[in-house]
């Protein structure tokens, strides 16, 4: 038991590819395209043999020979277009959806599901939620598209409308455990702990030797804090299936938590060796160097990760205090990565509050007041009484007043009011400046009116 514990700690223990070469590849290579290729009356049967074609994409893959991969795997799908696994192993081998539809497919039904996949392997998750909604309605009692469904919502960080899908999936098949790992994902951000405890649970009396149970334990007990048991339950992920993406990228997270950087920057690129487009782990990887205060090292994995999600708003926020460094200082490249997170609609407000404060520093009063205007809005709309309030308003009440905006100066000064501590006495000297100037204002006007 305590070694078990103990292990995983120093770093990840399920050896990829790269260090364990499987000795039996090469003799198979060889066979492969003889029997495939033979045009022999002996070997008729075996000539056209859609699984012999698959048997030679995923070899050719382990050798990372990837077109003559996709040409396996092509002839394959064209041979026998319902072998699923084979139009999975051609995935991780298109870089755009252009590729793909370049590529000689079979016109058949499956490509559709195919296509819906890849859109949202590539992020582009609005395409492919409209295009298993379609997929959906023409083989209604498959749960694969339901699923996939619930994934791009999660994708999108459309968390609530993910749960309330997988909760359906879930009653109506209760021992399901494809996709379940995602939604084990959705209660962990949400900090469902119940929930994630009953799922896990449940999971591992349907079957404890599956990857997803041994993801979904490791949620759970990272939820919990328990960052020891959770890297122990996402190496057995890795012992029962080391391509198990999501399992590399958590456990680098919980080596994060457990400040072993050297770990998790293993574990995270073992993820991107296996899926160059998990955004996750490239972000992971640049919050570990950040860590390491290497910004160089955190910028280059930010903009791998931006590059995947253009449309993140964490992704820009990331760069942009990559940006701001001490080491970096650029202030101008800072505040374009956050405006870029405005653009996007960044749910958090990061990139308001860094606006103002990064324009403020420089000197561009108007530019910082325009920016604690919005970041006060926004904390309006959430009802958040914070630091982060009391700043902007006694901001904008300064600039009102330098700019003879009395009124708007004077309504700033009021609600400082509502703040215990020295938000209060700022708030009353500044009314009393205030009061002053108008009435100094009001004498000169009514001396100008004599």
């Amino acid at each position: 038991g305590g070694t078990g514990a103990s292990k995983p700690v120093t770093g990840p223990s399920p050896r990829p590819r790269k260090d364990v070469a499987n000795k039996e590849l090469d003799p198979i290579l060889f066979d492969l395209p003889i029997i495939v290729e033979d045009d022999h009356p002996d070997s008729s049967e075996t000539c056209d043999d859609p699984f012999l074609h698959y048997l030679h994409g995923l070899c050719l893959i382990e050798k990372e020979r990837k077109d003559e991969a996709k040409q396996a795997l092509c002839a394959s799908v064209r041979g026998y277009p319902c072998n699923w696994s084979a139009w999975e192993a051609l995935m991780p081998l298109c870089s755009t959806l252009d590729e793909a539809n370049a590529l000689p497919l079979p016109t058949h039904w499956t490509k559709k599901w195919f296509t819906a996949a890849l859109q949202l392997e590539l992020q582009d998750n609005r395409k492919g939620l409209q295009a298993y909604a379609q997929l959906v309605t023409e083989i209604p009692a498959s749960a694969i598209g339901v699923v996939q469904m619930a994934v791009g919502h999660y994708n999108m960080r459309e968390f609530d409308r993910a749960q309330s899908i997988f909760e359906d999936v879930y009653r109506a098949d209760p021992y399901r455990l494809e996709g379940m790992d995602t939604y084990s994902n959705i209660l962990y951000v949400k900090e469902s702990s119940a929930k994630l405890s009953y799922l896990a649970h449940s999971a591992v009396l349907t079957d404890k030797y599956r990857p997803e149970t041994c993801c979904i334990v490791g949620n759970y007990y990272s939820l919990k804090a328990q960052h020891e048991k959770a890297v122990v339950y996402f190496s057995r992920a890795l012992r029962l299936n080391w391509r198990y993406l999501s399992a590399w990228t958590l456990m680098g997270h919980e080596y994060v938590e457990m400040k072993n950087p050297a770990a998790a920057i293993d574990a995270y690129r073992h993820a991107v060796d296996i899926n160059p487009r998990d955004y996750r782990a490239w972000y992971g990887l640049g919050q570990t160097y950040e860590i390491l205060q290497m910004p160089y090292y955190a910028l280059y994995y930010y903009q791998r990760a931006t590059r995947l999600r253009p449309k993140d708003p964490r992704m820009w926020c990331a760069m942009g205090q990559c940006y701001e460094s001490d080491q970096l200082q650029m202030t101008v490249a800072a505040i374009r990565c956050y405006q870029r997170a405005v653009t996007w609609n960044d749910m958090e407000g990061i990139a308001l509050a860094k606006l103002a404060k990064l324009h403020r520093d420089s000197g561009n009063a108007k530019a910082a007041a325009h920016y604690y205007r919005l970041n006060l809005v926004r904390l309006e709309n959430e009802g958040a009484d914070t630091a982060e309030m009391v700043e902007a308003l006694l901001y904008l009440a300064n600039f009102y007043k330098k700019h003879e905006r009395y009124r708007d100066a004077e309504a700033c000064c009021m609600r400082l009011l509502d703040f215990a501590g020295p938000a209060k006495q700022d708030a009353k000297a500044l009314l009393r400046e205030i009061h002053n100037l108008q009435n100094v204002a009001a004498a000169a006007a009514a001396a100008g009116g004599g």
